[in-house]
């Protein structure tokens, strides 16, 4: 597509060599467009993890492209994929990823403590724009409450306002219902939904057929490789034996 935010071209990802060579990714093709909202589904050892960390810029492709916002990443240093994740992509994970002394406020201001030093906003800025987001996730009035004074729910708010201090284009959520009940999963997904709405890209990972079924989108992995791409992806991962 002509706009795409994220623009994967023929990505391949092995680990060891010889007859302990481990092929994770084995020619991924994927481009998504800006303000969509995708899900990545796939049974275990399909390569989702891996095709995820490579999207966030955790790590490396073997060979092949990666194109993020315009800028070809696939072979930057470790400093420089470091900034550029801290620019261009916010992330939600299962298990929330809160410091457990901090109070919610500076769980969310820590992003930009990673700002380059002639970029990084004051103390006063960072401490307003972590109210402002936490606001905006409907926890005004949970600024001081630390991760174990917060429900389940609630702490995955923290980390989406965390998420989105930065202003990033890209949303990288990695089972972000896994931790939660069914109550708490439907608010965020809410929220998440309401993030899109507002011109935010998502894109999600989830071996959940339901939460799949929020995406514009479902791309299925099997065995390293892209096997189907739309709305009926979610349907073709359970029928090759189950999305976990």
């Amino acid at each position: 597509m002509n706009d795409s935010l994220i623009a994967v071209t023929n990505v391949t990802k092995t680990y060891g060599s010889g007859d302990a060579l481990l092929m994770a990714l084995a020619g991924v093709d994927v481009a998504i467009g800006r303000g969509e909202f995708a899900a990545i589904m796939g049974p275990s050892g399909s390569g989702k993890s891996t095709l995820m960390n490579i999207l966030g810029c955790l790590d490396r492709p073997t060979s092949g492209t990666y194109v993020l916002d315009g800028e070809d990443v696939s072979a930057l240093s470790r400093p420089e994929l470091a900034d550029v994740r801290n620019r261009k992509i916010g992330f939600v994970f299962q298990s929330f990823n809160l410091l457990p002394r901090l109070p919610a406020y500076k769980n969310v201001m820590l992003p930009m403590m990673y700002y380059r030093e002639e970029d990084r906003p004051d103390p006063e800025e960072r401490e307003a724009r972590a109210i402002a987001a936490l606001e905006a996730v409907g926890l005004g009035s949970r600024l001081e409450h630390r991760p174990n004074q917060l429900s389940g729910g609630q702490q995955q708010r923290v980390a989406i306002a965390r998420a989105l201090i930065n202003h990033p284009p890209l949303i990288l959520a990695d089972e972000p219902t896994g931790n939660l009940d069914s109550r708490s999963s439907e608010e965020i997904m809410t929220l998440i939904h309401n993030l899109h709405e507002e011109g935010v890209t998502i894109l999600m990972v989830t071996h959940e057929p339901d939460i799949a079924e929020h995406a514009q989108r479902v791309i299925c992995l099997h065995d390293g490789q892209v096997i189907s791409d739309g709305r009926n992806g979610g349907g073709e991962c359970l029928s090759r034996g189950g999305a976990r």
